[in-house]
């Protein structure tokens, strides 16, 4: 046999015992007559002791970096003890050993704090993967599978395998195609998700259904996007919101508890879209910290009316504030003890590109309770004074502002919560927060086409007291300045996303399960019927035999373990990622293909010019 143990395994206790040990030569120390080595494999590393004896034998063989070793011999307690790892207590005294392989030098230490750059690890990814901060991305990637698997099976929930080549039926995202070899001029798509499959199989009656499944979209990518990403994809019968949110809700905690070891407990938060939005900024919040967003000024035909103070701000004869659609604030806790370089940077990153304002005001609420403002030329203490509270902010805080056109200065405020979050050590990677989102538009307008389009996918229902409304309204747009007075613009979907700490982790909703209502859904999106018999007869037709209601949900599987794993991209994550521009470049693809395999598949390129 090539090993009796794995060099994670020996213990003080099997001091003595006759062992054979294999795996990958980590360092070589020579002192004397006397040669350390550090022998890793994927349980953990084992240090060996060559005496004098073995030497002429080493100097036959000498041994390197990344060679592969087999060893016999006995375990011996160390002299000097290395109680950092497991095996510190123990080393191997070596009577025989041989050489399975021999290595180049590698292109980089195979150790955590690695001399490679992302480029050079990504090349020789294989060799990546034997690092040990990696080994433990991918040991916690699979207890998170494992996890949700238990849980799943533990609810009845059956593992059904949907097909990879399907039909293009692009909406959102870009599809990516695969050419049919036997049948000329057509293409296959690789599925952005199984969403018609897992509805289909709820019309064939399997009413708990999923998988754990890649998913493909031709997009731009960043640190949390990849061309194919994993789903925890779930879908079920005979089921309103309320149950998707106590299923679910329950898998994550049960996942927090087996790989983390934490008990979750609290209940999970529920907020609607539109608070969310004017809360925090955007409708993913990260609910870790406070410092919700205080809305001063917003246009009158945006949303609701509840959360405006705009009587604080107006007639003060401010023109930044006077002209602007929308003004947000927000208490930053101690920020009153800012120094004016502190205020500077501030000022000058909220004017980046990437956030795109022209300004930042403030308001620092001195501890003595006294208020000092960049505009107390416009607004004097009594003012002031009323704005602070509106924000809640507290003595030793700093109020920011920023004012502009409305969605803008909603996103600025969003990004500038989260660095001043992040600047005061209030997103703690260790730190887990869930958050239900509901009640999203069903509808967005899309302004180029002047047409709606669905916010989630065209398959989620409305909520069940607006489904008349969609049905008896025309969707087409006559006044495209005042689509908001639309009443499709009021429509709400029975949809629902999670949140953990700021990332959206999953999301679903309760699906149309009726052939009347998808079709107003398809006309809705501006498909002729024809179009949607085309794209979706298939779905149309199983709706005719009985199917259930249902609803269902999709947990990002990449990015639930990034965050578990206190990391920012979701490629530490994946065994084989492409990089930012979508390449392997450890097998330098996409590449092109020989002439003979595009005559096979009709295809002809055009030269780009």
């Amino acid at each position: 046999m090539f090993r009796s143990h794995t060099c994670g395994e020996l213990r003080k206790s099997d001091v003595s015992k006759e062992v054979i040990l294999a795996g990958w030569v980590q360092t070589v120390r020579k002192f004397g007559a006397i040669t350390f080595i550090d022998l890793r494999d994927r349980y953990g590393i084992t240090q060996l002791v060559f005496n004098e004896d073995l030497n002429p034998l080493l100097d036959q063989n000498p041994l390197g970096r990344e060679f592969v070793l087999q060893a016999t011999g006995f375990v011996i307690e160390r002299s000097n003890k290395n109680l950092t790892i497991p095996t510190g207590e123990i080393e191997m005294d070596v009577r025989s050993f041989k050489i399975l392989n021999k290595s180049a030098v590698p292109p980089f230490t195979i150790q955590d704090d690695t001399d490679g750059g992302d480029d050079l690890r990504m090349k020789y990814r294989y060799l990546d993967l034997r690092r040990n901060a990696v080994k433990k991305n991918l040991e916690l990637r699979y207890s998170v599978n494992r996890s949700a698997r238990n849980y799943l099976h533990e609810q009845g929930f059956m593992d059904i395998e949907t097909p990879f080549l399907i039909k293009s039926t692009p909406e959102g995202a870009r599809d990516f195609v695969v050419p049919s070899r036997m049948n000329g001029g057509q293409f296959y798509a690789l599925p952005q998700s199984p969403q018609t499959f897992k509805q289909l199989l709820m019309v064939s009656g399997y009413d708990r259904y999923y998988q754990i499944v890649k998913c493909f979209r031709d997009e731009d990518l960043r640190a949390d996007r990849q061309p194919e990403f994993t789903q925890i994809d779930c879908e079920m019968s005979f089921v309103e919101q309320e149950d998707i949110l106590n299923m679910f809700e329950k898998l994550i905690k049960r996942i927090f508890k087996d790989v983390k070891n934490i008990d979750y407990t609290d209940a999970v938060e529920r907020t609607t879209w539109e608070d969310a939005m004017w809360t925090f900024g955007n409708d993913k919040p990260d609910i870790r910290f406070g410092m919700k967003i205080c809305t001063l000024k917003k246009p009158i035909s945006v949303y609701l009316n509840k959360h405006d103070h705009a009587a604080l701000i107006n007639e003060a004869g401010f023109p930044v504030f006077d002209g602007a659609e929308t003004v947000l604030a927000v208490a930053v806790p101690g920020g009153a003890a800012f120094t004016r370089k502190q205020l500077d940077e501030l000022t000058e990153w909220v004017k980046r590109p990437q956030i795109g304002m022209k300004g930042l005001a403030y308001i620092r609420y001195n501890e003595d309770g006294s208020l000092k403002s960049s505009i107390d030329k416009f607004y004097n203490e009594d003012r002031l004074k009323l704005i602070a509270s509106a924000v809640e902010a507290k003595q030793g805080d700093i109020i920011l502002v920023l004012a502009g056109a409305e969605e803008r200065t909603r996103k600025a405020m969003s990004e500038l919560r989260l660095e001043m979050g992040e600047q005061l050590g209030l997103r703690k990677k260790d730190e887990f927060k869930l958050l239900w989102v509901l009640d999203f538009p069903l509808f967005e307008y899309a302004e180029e086409e002047n047409r709606w389009v669905a916010r989630h996918h065209p398959f989620t229902s409305p909520k069940p007291s607006q489904i008349q409304t969609m049905i008896e309204n025309d969707p087409k747009i006559s006044d495209a300045a005042n689509y908001l007075s639309h009443p499709y613009a009021q429509i709400q979907a029975n949809a629902y996303d999670m949140v953990l700490n700021g990332n959206e982790i999953g999301g679903g909703s309760i699906r149309i399960f009726q052939r009347a209502l998808q079709e107003k859904m398809f006309e809705a999106l501006g498909m002729t019927q024809e179009e949607a018999l085309h794209k979706f007869g298939f779905l149309l037709g199983a709706f005719e035999y009985g199917a259930p209601p249902h609803g269902g949900i999709a947990f990002g599987f990449d990015r639930l373990c990034s965050i578990l794993g206190g990391s920012e991209s979701i490629r530490d994550f994946i065994a084989f990622p492409k990089n930012n521009s979508g390449r392997d470049v450890m097998l330098d693809a996409p590449s092109t293909i020989d002439d003979s395999q595009l005559k096979e598949l009709s295809i002809q390129l055009q030269k780009s010019n």
